[in-house]
């Protein structure tokens, strides 16, 4: 049925032929990616995704019960496109060990995961990071840790004198379970050094993960978009990723990041439109074909915006979170306390017409419907 709608449709040969590859499961090039972004129409563009989603996994949409600890916004790095750092903030904060176990203890026993991640603070090393996993880990032994991104352990790695994996084994004996996908930005190094440039390289990035998954340590990855890259760029850093993951399988979900201009050097920079938010998360799902979900972050595109988004490829719309992040609010995102209940994320969910599923922080089913 699908395949003759295409057929029949007034689109150019090379769509029609990128789309019935998709259609039939076959991956499709780096030049075909480049293709859909430039020339597909973005209600085709949606009715793909949806049709590689649902063989996926179905009509689940996935969310979770966690928490975020943001333990400074203190940073060595002064990324042009943050708003979140000292340099940009009006504000700093620098959250001592005994405040965030306190809050870890503080929380709800329905909690399943703690997301730790912040600013590169310059005078802390490796063990003052695994000697938090550690007490967290002690004081809510059943929650899961999901800490701490690429650019973060490569500094406090480096810090201590430790190889990447002797810095992750580390962490990992601490109790960390998995790490969050972010300071991945984009695999350009031109682009790197034009809005990030003292932070790691994209082959920094890619080896930590890579040795986290060798590990058995579960990574997530992102990609932030909507600055000064190209399609070109997006389609390279998704083909990296999608190299790595074919090596590894230890990608558990891919989250588009949307540039925000709000309180940052790049602000001069337009956002790109909700229209081109959800091509890319098609064009994402298309592209990835070997990472399973894909994942909206709410409060960086608003809530509205997340439910669309499950009809462009989407499957998953992180967690409860209560008003514990600030990366968001700070540039500009239209939840400024980016709180939503259980109850409140299942029933965006059933409004989209699709199954809520409650689960783990590696998409273990906890609950269903």
């Amino acid at each position: 049925m699908i395949s003759e709608i295409i057929e029949s449709s007034v689109i150019n040969k090379r769509i029609k032929d990128i789309s019935h590859k998709v259609l039939n499961s076959v991956r499709i090039t780096p030049e075909e990616g480049i293709a859909l972004y430039r020339e597909a129409e973005t209600a085709l563009l949606g009715l793909l995704a949806d049709q590689v989603r649902k063989r996926t996994v179905g009509e689940y949409v996935f969310y979770n019960r966690n928490v975020h600890i943001e333990p400074t916004n203190i940073c060595v790095y002064d990324c042009k496109f943050c708003s979140y750092s000292h340099h940009q903030s009006k504000e700093s904060w620098e959250l001592t060990v005994d405040e965030m176990v306190k809050t870890v203890l503080n929380l709800g026993d329905d909690i399943t995961e703690v997301h730790i991640v912040g600013a590169v603070h310059p005078a802390r090393d490796i063990y003052y990071y695994a000697d938090l996993v550690k007490r967290v880990h002690e004081a809510r032994p059943e929650v899961h840790i999901k800490a701490y991104t690429a650019i973060e352990i490569e500094y406090m790695a480096q810090r201590s004198g430790l190889s990447f994996k002797q810095g992750l084994q580390l962490l990992k004996d601490a109790g960390l379970n998995s790490l969050p996908g972010g300071g991945a930005e984009i695999f350009d190094d031109t682009i790197r050094e034009q809005i990030c440039g003292k932070k790691s390289s994209t082959e920094a990035w890619l080896e930590i993960h890579e040795t986290a998954h060798k590990l058995g340590i579960p990574t997530n990855a992102t990609i932030l978009y909507g600055h000064v890259e190209q399609f070109e760029h997006r389609i390279h850093h998704m083909e990296l990723l999608r190299q790595l993951q074919d090596r590894t399988g230890g990608f558990n979900a891919y989250i588009p990041l949307k540039f925000k201009n709000k309180n940052n050097e790049m602000s001069y920079i337009d956002e790109v439109s909700s229209v081109e938010d959800l091509r890319n998360y098609a064009v994402s799902r298309i592209y990835l074909d070997n990472i399973a979900h894909l994942k909206a972050y709410w409060p960086m595109i608003g809530k509205e915006m997340a439910v669309l988004s499950l009809a462009f490829g989407v499957d998953d719309l992180d967690g409860t979170i209560n008003d514990s992040t600030k990366i968001y609010s700070l540039a500009g995102a239209g939840d400024q306390n980016p709180s939503l209940g259980s109850d409140e994320i299942r029933q965006l969910i059933l409004k989209a017409g699709r199954v809520p599923a409650e689960r783990d922080s590696v998409y273990n089913i906890l609950k269903e419907g």
